[in-house]
């Protein structure tokens, strides 16, 4: 945290070089000391990454567990982003809220939330996402690609989509499944089929009829769907040998109780009486056997990385959709339990809760037990190493320090340092021959008793703040010399750190700048003077033209009416009556000139009289709306503020009606007995703040420099095609302003 004065940023002209020469060396010397102290070479920041907005759209909310899944395959899908992501999760939650009504009202909002994110990818996890992106896509989200999986919960095939959708297709494999346990189990002669009656049960059963029509006359097939859970389960704990059940889908039983799939399949396999297939990687570890499984996790992560590649900048229609994600996995415990072999297992097949073997289990407590031995063999000659480094390092250390303070006590600067709590542990010899106090009284918080009473605060506020954050401050206090003089110093301070990276304090370095602060406000005098005698001269400029000028153009043109009305020569008389038209143009424009360089207004009407006035003026000159407001201006306010105020409003509306391209503009001047605030608005193109005060114009910085000058605040809020408002701020007081502001 640095501390500036008002005009830090002026240069007394002649000392740029000495300033920025002395400027170098102190940093110079910094980067010195803190290599000798640190002996690390310093770090770059890691870049900052771009953020990048995907919306996850979910059939059902995450208490689901193939939700749950699949959104953390999606995740992982995603862990190489280059990206920062910024991840938002909804739920259509179809299951729980059917009725149209109010899935249309999640439609609805949804729009709402989103509609202004700028998102960069929607993923769509279920078949309800998927047809609410189909129809919205165009005219909610367009060209925001649609990156789609489980498109839909039975094997049907997934809906015509554009160009923006790209994703992975369902490819359940009921046959293969079923094929699979047929081969394990030889001796079978019934395949059981086991399901709900749920809408989305109904449809996957309908797909496996299908399926499984290949095998009739192979096996005997019947199906269980109709039934509520205590009669299937009854069912199921009295079936006959050489059967095998297949699970499809179990939303709902016909009692009407709804499940979720880590409800049912323990319940199944708890009561049957034979081998339990399936269809899906989430029914397994509840006792199924497993089979040809369509995996929910590796459909995230193909999911996951089709939205990657279209974050780094491929297109929808160049990434290939991909048909399902299904692999040959099995329990290896419900292997053992019904005694089928590992080895007859399909080549590559996935095998979960495998018990590990003796060697698997304890292999690390026997590797362990030999690296012991062998590490406390070298252990022995590990100290006596470890010993002669330490006494090397301690040598070093030593040797470090002692460069350090010789390097420290020679600075043309004053050195400090202190430790991690924050209190100073050294201070070179420059420091304590400029305070001509000894080390001890230096040490911890003593320093701070050499600081000038009014900085004290600021001073310890702003180092106390800097620590607490690891970060480098720079800033001025009054410090006091031996001499009894307080002197101006420049601070600077930077963290420490240790080979390791642990924080080990701070350095820092001061230097005198009393001669430079006395230069500062030497040109602040040297401004304010400038500025007076350019507003005396223009003062005088008005009158002149007022007084002397105008007022012999006047009877000139009196003259000249009267040599009119006694001429007979139609031609002169036309010449003579064009004649007096421009002189009475001219005289109103430099009457307009008298009024604009001093407006006598001001010294006669008040702030308020002539800022109505010159709104007025205005309006009618430039043929525009301004509507002008004030209140609680004092009649005895003092001619700087007022002057000040009023030159701030002829610059400011000026170049509002010349530059906002709009005809209606708002002033208002507002007094409070304190302060006086005023501010012109205008809705028009507007323009960048900071361009506008660092670019070639002077009418913003010489605006702000007025109110400086009677320790007034200025300021502009303006946006591009977002319209400005000018404020103009000053705290009225008795003690004198820096005369003469305008």
């Amino acid at each position: 945290m640095s501390h500036h004065s008002t005009n830090q940023g002026q240069l007394v002209p002649g000392r740029q070089d000495t300033r920025g020469g002395q400027t170098r060396r102190v940093w110079m010397t910094l980067i010195v000391l803190a290599a000798i102290v640190l002996a690390d070479p310093l770090g770059t920041a890691a870049p900052t990454k771009e953020v990048r907005k995907i919306l996850i759209l979910n059939e059902a909310n995450a208490t689901y567990p193939g939700i749950s899944i699949i959104n953390q395959g999606i995740q992982a899908g995603l862990n190489d982003s280059p990206y920062h992501l910024q991840l938002y999760s909804e739920y259509m939650d179809t299951s729980l809220f059917p009725d149209p009504a109010v899935q249309q009202e999640l439609r609805d909002f949804y729009i709402r939330k989103y509609r202004n994110l700028k998102l960069d990818v929607i993923i769509t996890v279920g078949p309800s996402p998927l047809k609410f992106m189909k129809e919205v896509h165009q005219t909610a989200f367009p060209g925001v690609p649609i990156v789609f999986c489980l498109p839909t919960l039975g094997a049907t095939t997934t809906p015509i989509l554009d160009s923006d959708f790209a994703g992975v297709e369902n490819d359940m494999a009921p046959a293969e499944s079923v094929g699979i346990a047929l081969k394990l189990l030889p001796a079978t002669r019934k395949v059981v089929v086991v399901g709900g009656i749920a809408p989305i049960d109904r449809e996957i059963l309908a797909d496996v009829k299908k399926e499984l029509a290949s095998f009739e006359g192979r096996v005997e097939i019947s199906y269980l769907t109709d039934l509520a859970m205590p009669d299937l389960l009854e069912r199921l704990h009295h079936l006959p040998g050489n059967t095998i059940i297949f699970v499809t889908s179990i939303g709902q039983d016909a009692a009407g109780t709804t499940f979720k799939s880590n409800e049912s399949g323990p319940l199944i396999t708890s009561a049957a009486n034979v081998p339990v297939f399936s269809m899906f990687d989430v029914h397994l570890n509840h006792g199924e056997v497993g089979g040809d499984l369509s995996s929910f996790s590796e459909q995230g992560k193909v999911a996951g990385g089709m939205a990657l590649r279209l974050l780094r900048g491929e297109k929808a229609r160049e990434i290939p959709e991909v048909k399902g994600v299904n692999s040959y996995m099995f329990d290896w415990r419900a292997l053992k339990r019904w005694g089928i072999k590992e080895s007859a297992l399909p080549s590559g097949s996935i095998v979960l809760n495998r018990e590990p073997t003796v060697w698997e289990s304890y292999k690390w407590y026997i590797i362990g037990g030999v690296v012991l031995i062998l590490a406390e063999t070298l252990l022995i000659f590990g100290l006596v190493w470890l010993r002669e480094r330490a006494k090397r390092s301690e040598t070093q250390r030593r040797e470090s320090e002692e460069r350090f303070r010789l390097a420290a006590n020679n600075a043309p600067v004053m050195v400090w340092m202190a430790g991690i709590d924050g209190k100073c542990s050294y201070f070179n010899k420059t420091w304590l021959d400029f305070t001509g106090r000894p080390l001890d009284a230096e040490l911890g918080n003593g320093w701070a008793e050499g600081v000038h009473p009014d900085d004290l605060h600021r001073c310890l506020e702003t180092y106390t703040k800097a620590f607490e954050r690891r970060e480098s401050f720079e800033m001025e206090y009054r410090l006091r010399r031996k001499d009894g003089e307080y002197r101006w110093i420049l601070d600077n301070g930077v963290p420490r750190f240790n080979p390791d990276g642990t924080f080990a304090g701070y350095i820092g370095s001061c230097i005198d700048i009393t001669e430079r602060k006395f230069a500062e406000e030497s040109l602040v005098t040297i401004g304010r003077r400038l500025i007076e005698a350019h507003e005396a001269e223009r003062t005088w400029i008005g009158r002149e033209l007022h007084d002397d000028i105008s007022q012999r153009l006047a009877l000139l043109a009196i003259e000249i009416d009267q040599w009119i009305q006694n001429a007979s020569i139609s031609d002169v008389t036309e010449l003579v009556r064009r004649t007096r038209a421009h002189v009475k143009e001219i005289t109103h424009d430099v009457q307009g000139l008298s009024h604009r360089l001093h407006s006598s207004k001001l010294d006669y009407l008040g702030l308020a009289g002539a800022a109505a006035g010159f709104c007025r003026e205005l309006s009618d000159k430039t043929d525009v709306e301004i509507v002008f407001e004030h209140s609680g201006i004092p009649d005895n306010l003092s001619k700087e503020v007022a002057l000040c105020l009023f030159r701030v409003l002829q610059e400011g509306l000026q170049n509002a009606v010349k530059h906002s391209s709009v005809r209606s503009f708002a002033v208002n001047l507002q007094g409070t007995g304190e302060s006086i605030e005023l501010t012109v608005t205008d809705f028009g193109s507007g323009f960048d703040e900071q361009e506008a005060f660092t670019g070639s114009g002077l009418g913003l910085i010489s605006m702000r420099e007025r109110m400086q000058l009677v320790h007034g605040d200025f300021s502009v809020k303006s946006r591009p095609g977002a319209g400005t408002t000018i404020r103009a701020w000053v705290k009225l007081k008795t003690d004198g302003y820096r005369a003469a502001a305008g």
